[in-house]
């Protein structure tokens, strides 16, 4: 493991980030470049994960989380802070899972979820932190997509939509039997930096969710903009 600090436990988390840095690595990976037992291994790369220390990926493997680059830097991200405040009221008032997607800088076919809320009991739509999902399918991307530059995958009319209601909805397009609601979170100067998303079982949430829960979300999302305008 190289030189260690004499505290057992952060010098092997400190193992783990290394390994997950060399290379996206699966579980079984992690565990053959650190020499740690499964259980250690996990254990360690779901609480570093926790932090945004680590992201897990769609297929399971571990690499490097946001926060890294954050402490790097000096500063936090007021997005994220805002979230932390603004997101589990949205959670609490719905009862339905909150997230918030941003678009991946390196990937414009992708779309990365930076914070989330759960309830805390009942069907969920988890989304974990860090989880990358296709620009292709879903609320989330049809928000992101409709004021962006970058092409799309979805038809002109749609997004035409989307603009012109301030919302997007989406029925079983990301998943099967899951309905969700997303609003743009915009920056000072009126660009759509993210989308805010209330999602949930169908049969819970119903067909339209935005019907439903498009007010108090497009609310969520002027909350949003308003703690990271004071903060900037």
């Amino acid at each position: 493991m190289g030189q260690g600090s004499g505290i057992g436990v952060l010098d092997k988390a400190v193992v783990v980030l290394r390994a997950a840095a060399a290379a996206p690595c699966t579980l079984g990976e992690l565990c053959e470049r650190t020499g740690l037992p499964r259980a250690t291994a996990h254990r360690l790369a779901v609480g570093l994960e926790a932090h945004r220390l680590l992201v897990r990926e769609p297929d399971g493997r571990w690499r490097p989380g946001p926060a890294l680059g954050e402490l790097a830097h000096g500063h936090g991200d007021p997005l994220l802070t805002a979230a932390e405040d603004v997101l589990p009221g949205l959670r609490d008032l719905t009862g339905e899972s909150i997230q918030l997607y941003r678009r991946d800088g390196s990937d414009p076919t992708v779309r990365v979820c930076v914070a989330a809320a759960e309830p805390a009991s009942g069907l969920r739509d988890t989304v974990p932190v860090g989880v990358r999902v296709s620009m292709a399918a879903g609320s989330g991307a049809k928000v992101l997509a409709a004021w962006s530059a970058e092409p799309s995958a979805f038809a002109d009319r749609v997004l035409e939509e989307v603009r012109r209601r301030g919302w997007a909805q989406s029925v079983a397009e990301r998943e099967a039997g899951v309905a969700s609601v997303s609003a743009p979170v915009r920056a000072a100067d009126g660009a759509v930096v993210a989308a805010v998303s209330v999602s949930g079982p169908v049969d819970r949430i119903g067909r339209r969710p935005g019907a439903r829960w498009a007010e108090p979300l497009l609310d969520a999302a002027r909350r949003l903009e308003s703690r990271v305008g004071e903060a900037g």
